[in-house]
């Protein structure tokens, strides 16, 4: 795509256009397919393969095994949530299961793994296929553990904004599976393990909870978290909580496939083509998402007062990556990147030359349709236009009625891949 003419500033309807466009081309460049089939060519061509793969990307990543394998693919399992399977794998099993908090689905999707690897041959390679999901996706408690409590004890860690290293600490302290014990399950055999990082800073021990991982975290650790958090525990969990993950696993070579490091740079190199400047702020982005989406703007409001004293020559692009929390206050729908939106559209009320986007990479931003929302300087009076109070949805953590009101909403579905969110502003000179 060419650049912007250098002389013209591009209209609001343009950086509207182009955050949309970047977004999606960065989402296009973190598909595993590529990747994977490059790990893959350097397995031997003469060992049949039997294949696990889990997370949000599952389907995804599976595809790219399924072609890059062919005959020497023997049997598998393809754990995803619900609505992102796009059509059969023979010899693979595809399992739907729930997603962001377990049900029977995901008990069953344990017992379909465990069984997948109990029949598992000598001569057959161990894959997993790994992304971020697969905590929910995959599940068995350990004894004495309910699957109401498991879902309880979740629930209130993310309404009370744990962020997931914290939030699957705990769970690997109370899954028999996780934590590493996965990988306990077929010791020693060999395994390779092919990851797709949603967690900043790569902590394999925290993507989709660390099945095949040795864990960092410990006993202690949980607990704190669970105090912190004042979450009641049955005995049968406490007891659970006590006991310690394995903290070697050497039978399982794990390889990076993809993270937020290469959203980032996509987002940079589309920005680039469009003629902006590219400035990655950060790959590490956190926090509380209204806190963020309010820091944000303030950032995008200062570049855009520069520009207007031609100090900041040329349009620009503000790139960061990562995840944020929220902290569930209300009893509204939303999701982080719509309220990192609809905070960022308060800071920007009234300012030209700027427009804001938040996105998760996966397509799916909390429970909603949406991957998140693209603002701009009339996003807020455009709410207010619609009879909502917009400020009152921010407080009742309604941000997907407001935006969907306002037209700012960001729907693709889901894109096949989960590498963290981004976070975008344009701004004009």
């Amino acid at each position: 795509m060419p650049a912007h003419d250098p002389s013209a500033a591009p209209t609001l309807r343009q950086l509207r256009a182009d955050a949309a466009s970047i977004v999606a081309q960065a989402v296009q460049a973190t598909l595993p397919g590529p990747a994977i089939a490059r790990e893959l060519a350097l397995l031997p061509h003469d060992v049949p393969v039997r294949l696990v793969a889990c997370g949000k990307a599952a389907w995804t990543m599976a595809a790219a095994a399924h072609a890059a394998l062919g005959a020497r693919l023997r049997a598998g399992l393809v754990i995803t949530p619900r609505g992102h399977a796009r059509g059969p794998l023979p010899p693979l099993l595809l399992h739907e299961a729930a997603h962001p908090l377990p049900d029977v689905s995901s008990l069953a999707a344990a017992e379909a793994v465990l069984a997948l690897l109990a029949a598992r041959r000598p001569e057959e390679q161990l894959l997993f296929l790994l992304s971020g999901g697969g905590s929910a996706l995959l599940e068995r408690p350990l004894a004495g553990v309910t699957l109401e409590e498991l879902v309880q004890v979740q629930a209130r860690l993310l309404g009370g904004g744990a962020d997931i290293v914290a939030l699957n600490t705990v769970r690997k302290h109370l899954s028999a599976l996780k934590g590493g014990r996965l990988a306990a399950c077929f010791a020693p055999q060999p395994a390779l393990l092919l990851v797709l990082s949603d967690v900043v800073g790569d902590r394999l021990d925290t993507i989709a909870g660390g099945p095949l991982t040795a864990d960092a975290t410990t006993s202690a650790d949980a607990q704190r978290i669970v105090a912190a958090h004042r979450i009641p525990l049955s005995p049968a969990a406490r007891e659970a909580l006590a006991l310690e993950t394995p903290k070697c696993v050497a039978h399982v070579t794990t390889r990076l496939v993809g993270s937020v490091d290469l959203l980032c740079e996509a987002a940079a190199r589309g920005a680039a083509l469009r003629g902006y400047r590219p400035q990655i702020v950060t790959r590490e982005l956190s926090g509380e998402a209204r806190v963020t989406g309010t820091a944000w703007a303030a950032t995008a409001r200062a570049w855009r007062e520069r520009a207007e004293r031609g100090a900041a020559p040329g349009p620009l692009a503000l790139i960061a990556g990562g995840e944020t929390i929220v902290r569930v206050r209300g009893r509204g729908r939303g999701g982080r990147n719509q309220e990192l939106a609809l905070a960022a559209a308060l800071g920007l009320a009234g300012l030209e030359g700027v427009v804001i986007a938040a996105a998760a990479s996966d397509g799916i931003d909390g429970p909603t349709d949406a991957a998140g929302a693209i603002v701009d300087g009339s996003t807020w009076a455009a709410i207010t236009a619609h009879g909502l109070d917009a400020q009152r949805c921010l407080d009742d953590n309604d941000s997907y009625r407001a935006l969907d009101a306002a037209g700012a909403l960001l729907r693709s579905g889901p894109t096949g891949t989960n590498v963290n969110d981004l976070a975008l502003a344009l701004v004009t000179s």
